[in-house]
């Protein structure tokens, strides 16, 4: 049962297969946390050729050391290799695309043509995914990159899902779509602004978020603004898919792709955990599907912007922008991961990622619909000695839970939003 509000598909629809949930993983731990919460595959960025040089990024050890975990949940990593590039950026890309393939990735993800006839010819294990970056919007495009071998094509974002139909009608390929996480201002990230103000390039992996900036307006000369009144910006509200997964599931995606290299681990794993009990929930008995509170109160546990549903129903409007400074909607912040639990004691070990101490209410929360309430308690480190607080960041914390944890699962603590 969806919402009342929630926009509805009422176009052509397709068998029902359970689609891909892909996560993003900005960092080894985040890969970890994504898979362990339930992402059926993680894209990461390498140190080139991607579109995120300021996350943290992967060596190729610690790729190995990815793919070897992600393995054990039966999960696949991909790597993107999405910039556009120069002619100083060829250097070296044969030798890098056979080291991903050494390293047991599954698939590149990639907008360059030069970077996919070269993966194709050097490195053939490696399945090429067409980037977004390539703004794909129709059936006929996604033809011509099947005629290249492109097995899977990641939609530009600003497709409908009527446009999804018809591209799943006319041609037998994986579609893969963003359903969560920040929307671009520009077209699918084909951005210069960023180039413009600071030098550093969009499509080279540099962006400098130049649409979240706060502007002055001016007329003749003359600021249209008071000094105490808010400055304009141009930033676009994020994507959320989570009421419309039966549209999404039925209309043919075959890959639910999150947003956010750049984010949080608390963010990565709140959100997968939330699309993934909805997909789970809905594949088990459509007919009966019921979306869940829980899931979408959970989202907005995760720091994140307001909400819409981006380009699938219609296409956003000056209501779908914000103008104003962003309000903190997450009344939650992260605040440690389990570590160790002893059942005989109800003592939890914790890893400190935020201050919290006693008396401060607390959620627990893990995959499968792990999730309670309490007040914290007292606090020792782990040699019995007294904490008045939790305050030095990844010390491990003993805590006693009142109902059983396990290790991986996330302790988040409430905090006061301070209204503007």
């Amino acid at each position: 049962m969806r919402t009342e509000t929630s926009p509805r598909y009422s176009g052509k629809r397709h068998r029902l297969a359970k689609p891909e949930l892909l996560a993003p993983a900005g960092n080894l731990e985040k890969l970890k946390f994504a898979v362990h919460y339930g992402a059926d595959a993680v894209y990461i960025g390498g140190q080139k050729y991607g579109l995120r040089s300021n996350a943290d990024n992967f060596s190729f050890e610690e790729m190995k050391e990815g793919v070897e975990f992600a393995s054990r949940y039966g999960a696949k990593v991909f790597v993107a290799t999405n910039i556009y590039a120069h002619n100083e950026d060829i250097a070296g890309l044969e030798d890098y695309l056979r080291s991903l393939q050494d390293a047991g990735i599954a698939a590149i993800i990639a907008a360059d043509p030069v970077i996919i006839e070269t993966a194709q010819r050097v490195a053939p294990k490696l399945e090429v995914h067409l980037s977004t970056q390539q703004s794909t919007l129709n059936w006929q495009a996604v033809q011509f990159w099947k005629e290249e071998q492109i097995p899977r094509v990641v939609l530009a974002r600003e497709v409908s899902l009527e446009e999804i139909a018809e591209i799943k009608a006319h041609v037998d390929i994986e579609i893969e779509a963003f359903i969560h996480g920040a929307m671009c201002s520009s077209f699918s990230g084909r951005c210069v602004l960023s180039n413009h103000f600071t030098d550093r390039d969009s499509n080279r992996g540099g962006c400098s978020q130049s649409c979240r900036w706060k502007y002055d307006i001016f007329e003749e000369d003359m600021p249209m603004f008071k000094p105490e009144e808010d400055k304009f910006t141009m930033g676009s509200k994020d994507l959320c898919m989570l009421e419309n997964i039966p549209d999404l599931i039925e209309v043919g995606v075959d890959s639910f792709k999150i947003e956010g290299r750049m984010k949080s681990l608390h963010y990565v794993a709140t959100v997968v955990n939330a699309y993934r009990q909805a997909i789970d929930s809905y594949m088990a008995d459509p007919e009966h599907y019921e979306l869940k509170q829980v899931w979408l109160d959970d989202i907005q546990k995760a720091a994140n912007r307001p909400l819409n549903t981006g380009f699938f129903y219609d296409t956003p409007g000056s209501e779908d922008h914000i103008y104003e400074p962003e309000e903190k909607l997450a009344p939650y912040d992260f605040a440690g991961v389990v570590l160790s639990y002893d059942p005989q004691t109800e003592l939890a070990v914790v890893q400190q990622r935020n201050h919290f101490k006693p008396g401060q209410e607390v959620e627990f929360f893990g995959p499968q619909g792990t999730f309670f309430k309490q007040t914290v308690g007292d606090l020792t480190d782990t040699q019995g000695n007294a904490l008045d607080a939790a305050r030095h960041p990844l010390q491990s914390i003993v805590i006693k839970t009142d109902f059983p944890v396990k290790p991986m699962d996330m302790m988040r603590k409430r905090v006061r939003l301070e209204k503007k």
